[in-house]
């Protein structure tokens, strides 16, 4: 499974694809959710870019997204467990 939900947060494990055209949500690869940023590797650019995406995406502050395996193409970043990211579960679940 690509993430677990503990204590009101939900940790994801990322699996991050730097350099790409544009910061989307890829879908389920394996047992992470393949995330795509537009950054390239480079002294952690695509951990920010990443950590700016989520935020976006669901509505959570930058500052309680915390990230795992900053140097590793997989990640873990947890955050706080809200309606925007139980939607977002419930509908890549049911696909």
């Amino acid at each position: 499974m690509f993430y677990t939900i503990k204590e009101g947060k939900v940790f994801f494990n990322i699996k991050a694809q730097p350099n790409s055209s544009k910061n989307k949500i890829s879908g389920i690869y394996g047992d992470a959710l393949k995330i795509n940023i537009k950054a390239p590797a480079v002294e952690g650019a695509a951990n920010k870019e990443l950590i700016k995406f989520l935020s976006k995406e669901f509505k959570v502050p930058k500052s309680e997204i915390f990230l795992k395996g900053e140097t590793s193409k997989k990640k873990q970043v947890i955050m706080p467990l809200n309606e925007k990211i139980e939607k977002f579960l419930n509908q890549i679940l049911n696909n």
